[in-house]
């Protein structure tokens, strides 16, 4: 797997590495890019050039940085500080598990991508937001900004749509008897994702060094020091201090509410740009020239057909989201600032039609909830297990 000078995978390299379960690692190929691609940059460039606006370090990013910040502070202080009934504590512990999830959307989402700022610290600091959430920064840049902004939807290689056996999410993975039950039992499920990133992934990854099937480097120097560290805060935030004023059962409870509430959003916002209806899982074919594998399309095009957007007209939605629910403008132009996808969607899916590239857009965001659920039960039909791998 090679990595840019900023650390992370180049969208336009035509070759990356990768290494899979198998001893002898191989390389996977994306088609050379073509003349969509370069006309789809040269159309966005255009965008900002005539338009003025900043890629990076918009104001009104930091003034959301800021509400959302003050949001998450202020239900934890009150839930911390100040005794109450359950039934106050409830929505409360909800709104703190809406307030994680917004950070993630948006703060540490942008900083992670160095789409916030061009100041790369601020980026830096942005990011770590997500080590205070539980969660780490480092394991993070691997696993979605190297691997999954690279393979979407390739299997065995975008461990994002690999939740283990419970649940069968791609085209190739192995099916269950159990999984005809999908559709209903996984959205359950979803919420014990956060509790098990907090307490499990991150832990398991850095001790054998791979994520998925792809090894990475074990956090050493500074970086090891940030990853104990934003565990030792979260842990302290989340159980250390609460249970100097409250029972440790109430404590527990509040975090379970909490980290469940964020864990469905943010694996249902995944799940509707990635793990739908009309959007591709593409399988790599043998390439005689390496003796590896490649893919048929270009890096672009491939990230426009395993992708789709939804509720683009929904402007509350697409405050809360972090622009997430424009996902296709978001894997073409990362580096770029959330609050510029809306526009940017135009530019895109006008130069989609025009080069005949298939553009995947719902409505609203109970179409793409729908569009979830069929394919969940249509991946647990027993007439779609000969394509498992």
């Amino acid at each position: 797997m090679t990595r840019s000078s900023e650390g992370a995978i180049s969208p336009t390299a035509p070759v990356v590495q990768t290494a899979p379960v198998q001893t002898e690692p191989h390389s996977l190929k994306f088609g050379p890019t073509d003349k969509f691609s370069r006309e789809l940059k040269r159309r966005v460039d255009a965008y900002f050039e005539r338009t003025g606006r900043p890629r990076r370090d918009c104001p009104q990013m930091y003034f959301k940085t800021a509400t959302i910040l003050a949001w998450f502070t202020a239900v934890y202080v009150v839930l911390v500080a100040v005794p109450m009934a359950w039934w106050l504590v409830l929505p409360l512990a909800v709104l703190l598990g809406l307030a994680m999830a917004a950070i993630g959307f948006n703060v540490q989402h942008d900083g992670a991508h160095k789409a916030y700022s061009n100041h790369q610290w601020v980026n830096k600091l942005m990011a770590l937001t997500l080590d205070l959430m539980g969660g780490s920064s480092y394991m993070w840049d691997w696993k979605h900004n190297s691997i999954h902004h690279t393979f979407t939807n390739v299997h065995h290689h975008d461990d994002d749509i690999n939740i283990g056996f419970l649940g069968r999410l791609a085209p190739e993975q192995p099916r269950h008897r159990f999984h005809r039950l999908q559709g209903i039992y996984l959205w359950l499920l979803y919420g014990f994702l956060a509790i098990k990133w907090h307490l499990f992934d991150d832990f398991y990854q850095v001790c054998v060094g791979r994520i998925g099937e792809h090894k990475i480097p074990r956090p050493k120097g500074r970086d090891l020091l940030v990853f104990i560290a934003g565990k030792v805060f979260f842990f302290s935030l989340a159980f250390g201090l609460p249970m100097l004023f409250h029972p440790v059962l109430s404590v527990l409870a509040v975090y379970a509410i909490a980290a469940f509430v964020s864990g469905v959003v943010l694996s249902v916002v995944f799940q509707l740009a990635h793990c739908v209806e009309g959007v591709d899982f593409p399988k790599p074919i043998a390439d005689a020239t390496s003796g590896g594998a490649r893919l048929q399309t270009d890096w672009a095009v491939h990230q426009i057909q395993t992708t789709m957007d939804f509720a683009r007209q929904n402007r509350v939605l697409c405050w809360f989201l972090g622009g997430l629910n424009f996902q296709i403008e978001h894997h073409l132009f990362s580096k770029i600032c959330h609050v510029n996808y809306p526009a940017l969607s135009k530019v895109v899916e006008e130069a989609c039609h025009e080069f005949g590239v298939r553009y995947a857009a719902k409505k609203t965001f109970i179409a793409g909830l729908m569009s979830h659920f069929r394919w969940l039960v249509q991946m647990g039909r027993p007439e779609n297990q000969a394509s498992a791998g």
